[in-house]
């Protein structure tokens, strides 16, 4: 799974004033993030908004981002749920010949135990036609599927072949990244300690602040990969207040911010998120001239 080690982005979906999805500025989005650099896209993940879009938009997100890719860079396709038999459907009926594998969220709201946890996704990897990246964020899912279950799952099954983990919890990371098999990819899930995890053995990120700063961000993770660690750590420090500014009101409220302030996207979020506040556009419209400069 070569093309999915260093910086892939969960790519946002832009709506228009009117909340329609903007299908024009999804394509910039893509251009830009290619252009920029990044290894591969990930589509219909969290930051995508995917649980305020319908199945006929989230089509047309997929339609938009492959057309227009047109076979640049690899593509992973979110495919997740908290009903296991609705996503092994899905995984049965969809033709996934555009994509290099599917990236998988643990459970949410349901609190599943390990045991749970691991029985999912178990059917989740014999349904799935493609390799499957799982996908521990507790912080949404409100379960951490611990290092444990994750070994149980990355020995069990050869199709499952990377974590995103996104528990912001370096200990826990470096655990995995201790006990996993040496084939298996231990990705981050947190753009803030992305470099700090590719520096213990991690092959990558899935970032959000990569689409904004596809250049610089993508350079970050290819210099921490060749271990050029002060170099990386420079690129590092260049964007680190952003990307707590990104994060500061809601994902993906932060990184639409950004895209307006780049002339590439419109701010608007649908409920229940909320556009940035006029402090924090200040800020973040500050910081991205500064950067452009």
């Amino acid at each position: 799974m070569q093309s999915i080690i260093g910086t892939g982005v969960a790519l946002v979906t832009p709506f228009r004033e009117d909340f329609s999805v903007d299908t024009e500025a999804l394509r910039r989005i893509v251009n830009f993030s290619v252009d920029g650099g990044i290894e591969y896209l990930v589509i219909l993940g969290t930051t995508a908004e995917n649980a305020t879009l319908t199945e006929e938009e989230k089509e047309l997100v997929i339609t938009t981002v492959v057309e227009c890719n047109n076979g640049r860079l690899p593509l992973v396709l979110g495919v997740g749920g908290n009903n296991t038999m609705k996503v092994v459907e899905e995984l049965q009926s969809r033709d996934f010949s555009p994509f290099v594998a599917i990236l998988s969220v643990s459970p949410f709201y349901n609190k599943p135990t390990q045991e749970g946890i691991y029985q999912h996704f178990k059917r989740v990897a014999e349904a799935s036609p493609v390799p499957v990246i799982i996908y521990n964020v507790p912080g949404r899912t409100s379960s951490n599927m611990l290092p444990k279950t994750v070994m149980r799952l990355a020995n069990d099954f050869e199709n499952i072949v990377a974590i995103k983990e996104a528990a912001g919890d370096m200990v826990q990371a470096m655990q995995i990244l201790k006990d996993k098999p040496e084939d298996f990819l231990v990705i981050s899930g947190d753009d803030m300690i992305a470099l700090p995890m590719v520096l213990a053995g991690g092959a990558g990120v899935i970032s959000v602040i990569g689409q904004g700063f596809p250049k610089e961000f993508s350079e970050m993770i290819r210099l921490g990969l060749n271990r050029k660690v002060d170099e990386a750590f420079k690129k590092q420090y260049l964007l680190s207040d952003c990307i707590d500014m990104i994060f500061e009101q809601g994902n993906p409220a932060g990184i639409k911010q950004v895209f307006q302030s780049l002339g590439i996207a419109d701010n608007t979020v649908r409920l229940p998120l909320v556009s940035v506040d006029e402090s924090l556009s200040e800020r973040i419209d500050n910081f991205v001239k500064k950067v452009d400069k």
